[in-house]
């Protein structure tokens, strides 16, 4: 998890620097056209099939990821950065509430603690602020946070399954390339492209799949609540990329929410070596 939230740090400096350049229907559309055909060439050239049984349950997790990453893009566009990611990052709040009533799983304290500590560290680190007139964007935001926990425990399930995670990452590329499709194309965004384009293009598709690949295989083995709290370190790593790149300046509450995000992390490993992230 910790190297699926170094590529989505990475994809997330693409997508900033991408910005400037393309629409937010291309860079969707592009993050997963290339991340399928990339797989796809992988796929191919190891000899191993695509071929599922669960196909209702990939479908699921595809369709819903598309969703969760189109609202969001929107989520961004209406509110201030910082406000539409932590809204996007209640996931695994949401992740560990489907747990409990979809599985019917026990959740162990210390590691919803964890989770909830990990938050109000991405809350301190990224200081969101909301205006009143930014509701349906909070809304939006808070609806990609939603479902984004929706499709981790499509992920995990489909783990359970025995499904290897690069058909998963596969299919969800897959459905979010034919989700895009209409999306830019009624964008108009028709344009030449030049060498740093294209570099940046395959910067998010590339990083997006590796992290997209690290995810759903650290749900798929580890613990879904420390995998989910170990999420949040792509806060950490993008806070440092804008210190790095943009010459941004984090406060002393920032700082003091990295710590609270690092400490979450710790937390949750630990009570996990002691036992199992749910109790039956």
């Amino acid at each position: 998890m910790v190297v699926a939230s170094l590529g989505f740090a990475c994809m997330g400096v693409c997508v900033k620097l991408g910005a400037a350049v393309f629409s937010s229907a291309e860079l969707v559309f592009y993050r997963g056209l290339i991340a399928t055909v990339l797989l796809y060439g992988f796929i191919r050239w190891q000899g191993w099939s695509l071929r599922t049984r669960h196909w209702r349950a990939q479908l699921v997790r595809g369709a819903v990821g598309f969703v969760s990453l189109v609202l969001y893009f929107f989520a961004i566009q209406a509110l201030p950065l910082a406000t539409a990611v932590t809204l996007n990052y209640t996931s695994p709040l949401f992740l560990a509430l489907f747990l409990a009533f979809w599985s019917g799983e026990r959740l162990r304290g210390a590691l919803v603690f964890a989770l909830a500590v990990g938050f109000v560290g991405v809350v301190l680190l990224l200081q969101p602020t909301l205006r009143e007139d930014q509701w349906a964007g909070a809304v939006t935001g808070l609806g990609s946070g939603l479902l984004a926990g929706v499709a981790y425990y499509n992920v995990r399930n489909l783990g359970a399954l025995g499904e290897p995670e690069w058909r998963t990452v596969f299919y969800f590329s897959l459905i979010s390339t034919v989700g895009g499709t209409p999306w830019v194309l009624a964008s108009d965004a028709t344009r030449g492209v030049d060498a740093y384009g294209v570099a940046l293009l395959l910067g998010v598709g590339v990083f997006g799949a590796i992290a997209q690949l690290a995810m759903t295989r650290a749900y798929r083995y580890g613990k879904t609540l420390v995998s989910a709290s170990l999420a949040y370190s792509t806060v950490i790593f993008s806070s440092v990329f804008g210190v790095l790149i943009w010459d941004e300046k984090l406060p002393a509450i920032a700082w003091l929410g990295i710590a609270l995000i690092v400490a979450s992390g710790v937390l949750a490993s630990l009570r996990a070596r002691g036992g199992a992230a749910v109790q039956d």
